[in-house]
């Protein structure tokens, strides 16, 4: 799979296949040549999907109440220690 057809993928696609290819991998009916260029599509497939997980994580925002009771938009890496500080 070339690298233009891997970011016409969908998460959920790519996700997927990678799931296949573990399969395949883990059947062990793959010759030592398939087995390595299976393990190299994987590799491709896990950094396509870290990329994907790390761009949807920026975009995420939680709707949270300060201490004053106004909702405030926070970052969701900003929101951890916060919440439990609250009790929310």
């Amino acid at each position: 799979m070339t690298k233009k057809e891997l970011t016409k993928k969908k998460f959920e696609e790519a996700l997927e296949e990678l799931e296949k290819v573990v399969e395949q991998i883990e059947s062990g009916e793959l010759s030592l040549e398939d087995s390595l260029a299976a393990f190299e599509e994987g590799v491709r497939l896990v950094k396509y999907c870290n990329q994907k997980l790390t761009e949807v994580e920026k975009k995420i925002e939680l709707l949270v109440k300060d201490k004053e009771g106004r909702l405030q938009l926070k970052p969701l890496a900003g929101v951890g220690g916060e919440e439990t500080e609250e009790g929310s």
